[in-house]
């Protein structure tokens, strides 16, 4: 057995480990080490990163009887970030980040009760709320996640000191006791990961850095390239899978192939502060963490261990990271000093014992402090696993196994749109943007984001609609998308050049902007709202035109069906029936094998050989890559995204026709879901759809944006009369709701079919063939095992006082768990808070009998329990149609029509 030491500037890390093997060249045992005259040549995946996550990854791949692993290091395993988090698990999270860490704590568990020191300790935690806003947030949180099986619970302040005597309490509110939390040493796990996967057939090098990956790419191929091989400072390794797993250095290793690969995520200082070994063992105290003091602390040995999540961060490496980072980088008292004292503030005892240095252990945060994970768009069989935000242990373990998963099977096994890699753009990306954001969202680990009401300082006002400036005017309360700024709701109390018009503070009671949202409400009910769609993602999908394609081909007949190739790429893509007249327009999901979304999209037939798709924001860069690996080289289609060359407008209400009559000399009466071009105002070339995503009776406008601003301009005036409002995002959230329309994301997702949101109309299982078919069939034919379901909450809630629910409650049915709540909202019209969710059963179907009959709902909203009612049709709301309003002409000049 060889001694080697495993670097970390803190002290109570710095341990002595046995391994059964030298990281250098060596043979040592069975496991060879290579140097450079013997890298490999050839290798299935190449996983660059030897820190605890790229070590995870070769060893779920290598359990699984994948051995041709290589990893690369471009210094030593583990020598990189590995050994700076905190060591802390903690299962106190969202449902689908808890489940990829319960692995975590599985794995460490097992290879511990195996013989390998981890350092492993299931030592609880203690989760504090020194504010009663803190505590409904923590109870928001024990309702979700006990329902779903984490043994939690709330404790007062005495009950806190039980648990953890050195605790100061009288401020506290109270707190959540987590029993199963647990802590580990992450430099022994990443060395003990290495050892196995290497055990197991894996390949390590250490010393080689990637200089370059390569690919098939053929210029202006619309085929997505592959990975062919990369050249390293040792030699060149060609190989069919490659994981980019290398941590703080994971954007710049993206730089380093053709195409580019987007890998959004940006180092920032890490602080902890070390107290010198007391006299007795602290091993059994919990974990302390302290939201907020934006502090968290732990034990190990004799020793406490003070860590942050700070409110204000500090980028580090703005122009890369240098070689000698380790040496570069310096305690900061001055920053740390606020952390500190709400340490000392609450362990007393902290005071009277001796510190360490402060320890500078920087990691890599991500835009939105999710993990980065999946296969990239640009490069396929190129991965990616990094942004662990602050704690590289605690994810690495059920990561690995994600990844793992993906590569041998092709698909994800576990719901991970949360983390795919997929919901950036080129704009995350940016240096510029990431050492912004990055300020911020390493405290925002530990803040309360209040739902809709929690929007991000810094790096923003980078993507506008033309609309923008005229919209911030008038009193627009913006947040963001995909970087797109939105308009939430206007506060119409807002004059013009007063400054801009901010969100009121946070709440989870009824939120201070609830009236603004009832006056755009009724605009769309009763007279003509105006919503900006503009960051809705639009794509063009087009096959070779048929006068192109008669040069090639003499026969009409033949040069038709190829000329309409669109269409069969597109039936094959979607589960509606897309053949549809030019001018038509229909909605459509776009499935997987499985039958899950893959996209919500709206089709606009604009000739025979092309489509444009209205698609959801966060799609853009997504649905692009799906579209792109399901359409074959052969099929002649090409996908482009024009999402900045049109705006979106909803323009609704009962009087919208009339309105927009006295704006275009078109006539707006439209025999189904149709779309025309017309002229408005000057504005030429606009498409009108007689479809609203709100259910509500109007049009939506699809607008060149250089005509954007004529177009917005004139509609506000000749809509004075009508009553035209502008209208935010959050009142068409409580359109949506109220009727029982679901949203991507939230309740579409690649796990959730059609009939299990009561979309089954929409699916044309008659088609010859589309993906996902056979699974749809299979489950339109035996049934379902979840639905959607809307529900409204019994008189007894009161909506002026009481706490909201606001997603993620649990449903129990005669008093057991069924599902969650994904969408909430005041229903104006019903006048009752309206909840959307899925009900489940394991081993059953969930009949309309099962969901409606004998059956008694409550939703528990922060501990407390409320009594609901369950429909699976949209309630019957009053609707005013167009074709009813009076006929008016309001006289208003400047108003312009253009044939």
């Amino acid at each position: 057995m060889l001694s080697r030491r495993v670097w970390h500037p803190c002290s109570y890390w710095c341990t002595t480990h046995l391994l059964p093997f030298e990281l250098h060249g060596k043979t040592v045992g069975k496991h060879q080490y290579h140097s450079a005259a013997t890298i490999p040549s050839q290798a299935q995946v190449v996983i660059c990163g030897g820190g605890v996550v790229g070590n995870s990854i070769a060893y779920h791949l290598t359990l699984e009887g994948w051995k041709d692993v290589v990893v690369l290091d471009q210094a030593t395993i583990g020598s990189g970030t590995s050994h700076n988090g905190s060591g802390v698990l903690g299962l106190f999270k969202p449902i689908l980040e808890r489940q990829i860490i319960t692995h975590s704590v599985n794995l460490i568990k097992g290879l511990e009760q195996k013989g390998h020191q981890l350092g492993f300790r299931r030592c609880g935690s203690l989760n504090l709320a020194r504010t009663r806003e803190r505590a409904v947030s923590l109870k928001r949180r024990i309702a979700y996640t006990r329902a779903a099986g984490l043994d939690c619970e709330w404790l007062d302040r005495h009950e806190i000191l039980r648990m953890h005597p050195y605790l100061y309490s009288g401020d506290l509110e109270g707190g959540v006791w987590v029993p199963d939390d647990a802590v580990a040493n992450p430099a022994s796990v990443c060395q003990t990961l290495a050892h196995l996967a290497a055990a197991q057939g894996a390949t390590y090098v250490e010393n080689c850095a990637v200089q370059r990956l390569f690919t098939n790419e053929v210029p202006h191929s619309l085929v997505t390239p592959k990975v062919t091989h990369i050249e390293t400072s040792q030699g060149i390794i060609n190989c069919e899978y490659f994981v980019n797993a290398a941590g703080m250095w994971g954007r710049s290793l993206g730089e380093k192939s053709s195409p580019k690969v987007r890998v959004p995520a940006f180092p920032a200082e890490h602080f902890y502060l070390c107290t010198k070994p007391t006299m007795e063992a602290l091993d059994a105290l919990p974990v302390v963490r302290d939201y907020d003091s934006h502090m968290f602390c732990l034990t190990r040995g004799q020793q406490f261990i003070i860590g942050a999540f700070e409110h204000q961060a500090k980028p580090v490496f703005y122009e890369g990271i240098p070689l000698d980072w380790k040496e570069r980088l310096q305690g900061d008292e001055k920053h740390f000093q606020s952390v500190k004292e709400d340490a000392e503030h609450r362990l007393p005892l902290l005071k009277n014992i001796e510190y360490q240095s402060l320890i500078n252990a920087p990691d890599n945060f991500t835009p939105d402090g999710k993990w980065i994970l999946g296969e990239t768009p640009e490069i396929d069989n190129y991965f990616v696993a990094v942004g662990m935000n602050g704690n590289c242990l605690q994810g690495a373990g059920g990561v690995g196994k994600a990844i793992a998963e993906w590569i041998i099977y092709g698909t994800p096994l576990m719901a991970m749109l949360p983390f795919d890699v997929r919901r950036f753009i080129d704009l995350h990306n940016n240096r510029r943007y990431l050492k912004e954001r990055t300020k911020e969202v390493v405290g925002r680990h530990y803040d309360i984001l209040y739902p809709h009401q929690c929007e991000y300082r810094y790096a923003r006002k980078l993507r506008c609609s033309p609309m923008y400036s005229e919209q911030e005017a008038r009193g627009a309360v913006f947040g963001t998308r995909m970087g797109f700024e939105r308009p939430l709701y206007f506060d119409t109390s807002h004059t013009r050049g007063d400054p801009s018009a901010q969100m009121p503070p946070g709440t989870f009671r009824k939120p201070e902007f609830l009236d603004f949202v009832r006056e755009e409400y009724h605009a769309c009910k009763e007279g003509v709202g105006v919503i900006d769609l503009s960051s809705f993602t639009k794509m063009e999908i087009t096959s070779a035109g048929l006068d192109k394609l008669q040069q090639f081909d003499a026969d009409e007949s033949e040069s038709k069906t190829a000329g309409s190739q669109v269409v069969d790429a597109m039936q094959r893509l979607c589960s509606n029936d897309v053949n549809i007249p030019v001018g038509g327009v229909v909605h459509t999901g776009m499935q997987n094998e499985q039958g899950g979304y893959e996209n919500d999209c709206l089709l606009i037939r604009k000739s025979d050989n092309c489509f444009l798709m209205l698609a959801p924001t966060f799609q853009q860069t997504r649905i692009m890559d799906w579209m792109r690996r399901q359409i074959t080289a052969d099929a002649s289609v090409s996908i482009s995204d024009v999402t900045s060359m049109y705006t979106v407008l909803s323009v609704l209400g009962p009087k919208s026709k009339e309105m927009l009559s006295l704006m275009c000399n078109t006539e707006l009466t439209f025999l189904g879901y149709t779309a025309k071009e017309v002229n408005i105002a000057y504005a030429s070339g606009v498409h009108v759809l007689s479809f609203t995503h709100t259910g509500e009776p109007g049009y939506t406008l699809i607008i060149p944006s250089e005509y954007t601003l004529h177009v917005y301009g004139q509609l506000m005036k000749m809509g004075h009369d009508y009553g035209i409002r502008n209208v935010g995002m959050i009142t068409m959230r409580f359109l949506r709701v109220e009727k029982f329309i679901p949203f991507w994301a939230e309740e579409l997702d690649s796990n959730t079919t059609p009939f299990e949101v009561g979309r089954g109309y929409k699916v044309k299982l008659n088609k010859d063939y589309f993906i996902g078919k056979a699974a749809l069939m299979k489950q339109y034919n035996t049934g379902i095992q979840r639905r959607l379901v809307h529900f409204t909450l019994d008189d007894a809630f009161d909506f002026e006082t009481d706490i909201w629910p606001w997603g993620g409650e649990p449903i129990y049915r005669n008093n057991e768990y069924v599902g969650n709540i994904t969408s909430t909202a005041y229903g104006f019209t019903l006048g009752k808070m309206v909840c959307l969710g899925f009900v489940k059963r394991r081993d059953a179907y969930v009949t309309p009998e099962f969901v409606l009959e004998n059956a008694q709902y409550e939703i528990d909203i922060a501990g407390r329990r409320v009594k609901a009612y369950a429909s699976l049709l949209s309630p019957k709301l009053p609707v005013v149609q167009m074709d009813k309003i009076t006929s008016y002409r309001p006289k208003i000049r400047g108003i312009v029509t253009h044939k």
